[in-house]
Order: structure tokens, then sequence, then C-alpha cells
């Protein structure tokens, strides 16, 4: 990738099944984009999961591979929601370096940012913190002179934010529904 693109977020309701997560990361990676983030959990569908990954690119590149990407079979529907309103977060564990002289300043950031302390060593914290990606990354720049020792993020996760009409994430974008039909707008999922 250039990293001339734009980031889009994108949701794929898949079949818990092995083998998926590498047959969607292996069309990623032929197409050449780069996966900034990807985070994979069950759904409330029983047997069913739900991948959500940002990935970087042009509007027409994206919606070539989100088409290819509801192609392989074992991918239910997949949805571009980055142009609606969504709700995203994100989860770290950030473990910071600390002496008698820092834990408060640190402790007293933890809660300015709403964050959790969940776990207490000697010479270190543990430390949760959930929120949009930009809250995450404040909350890094002011941990970093502390000394950050290690770092996990969970990547995005998103949804359609709540609505009138009930629309969820997988009612935008791609629908395979088993039948030979290709549904792509919202509407016409209702109707099956």
């Amino acid at each position: 990738m250039s990293g001339n693109g734009q980031y889009h977020t994108i949701i794929a309701l898949v079949e818990d099944k092995p083998g998926v997560l590498t047959r969607v990361a292996s069309l990623f990676r032929r197409r050449g984009f780069n996966i900034a983030s990807l985070a994979v959990g069950h759904s409330e569908q029983k047997g069913l999961s739900r991948m959500t990954f940002v990935v970087e690119g042009d509007e027409y590149t994206v919606d070539q591979a989100t088409k290819q990407l509801d192609k392989l079979i074992d991918v239910v529907k997949v949805s571009d929601i980055s142009e609606v309103d969504l709700v995203a977060r994100e989860l770290a564990l950030i473990k910071v370096q600390t002496t008698q002289e820092t834990r408060g300043q640190i402790i007293e950031l933890v809660q300015l940012f709403r964050a959790k302390t969940v776990d207490v060593g000697s010479q270190s914290l543990v430390i949760e913190a959930t929120g949009e990606e930009e809250k995450i990354n404040a909350l890094l720049n002011l941990l970093e002179p502390f000394g950050i020792m290690e770092l996990m993020r969970t990547g995005r996760v998103a949804m359609v934010r709540g609505k009138s009409d009930g629309q969820v994430s997988d009612d935008f974008g791609i629908s395979y529904l088993g039948n030979g039909k290709v549904v792509t707008e919202a509407s016409e999922i209702g109707s099956y």
C-alpha cells in the first residue's frame, strides 16, 4: 500500500470454522492491502463469528476487495460501514513502569481517562483502557515518559449506531442469502 488511501471499517459475518481467518487474510494480502487492525469474536448467531477489520485504500479498491471477500464460501455477509454513523471502540492493556514517586501520577492519569488499574506489581502497573482510538493514543502519549513496558491493543470493533428503524451493521453492503440471490440494499434484506 502506498499509504495515501483512507481507512475503511469492514464487518464480515463468517462461519465459525477453522481456516476462515486465514482465507480472509490471504485475500487481502493478495490484493496488497495492509490490515491496520483486526478483531474477531463470536456473534449473536450460533455458529457465526463477526470480524471487524480496518484496511487502507481508495473506495474503488476497497469495494472490489469487499466483493471478492463476499465470494469466499465461509463468508455469510460483508459490510463496509465506513460511511455510516457508527460506534467504534478499542481495548488496550498497557504495562507501565512505576516507582514510588511516579505511581500516584500514573494512577491520576488512569482515572482522568476513565481507565482501570487491573494489576499492581512492585515496579509496574497494568492499565485497561477502553474507548475510541484517539483516546487510547492520547493516554499512551501521556504514559510514554514513565516507560511503557508492554502494550496489547485489540484493534477497532465497531457497529452501526442504534437507529429508530432497527438497522444493524449487517444491513449495509453485500449479503449472500444462500438461495442464489445477492442483496445489496438494506431494504431488500428485511424482506427475506
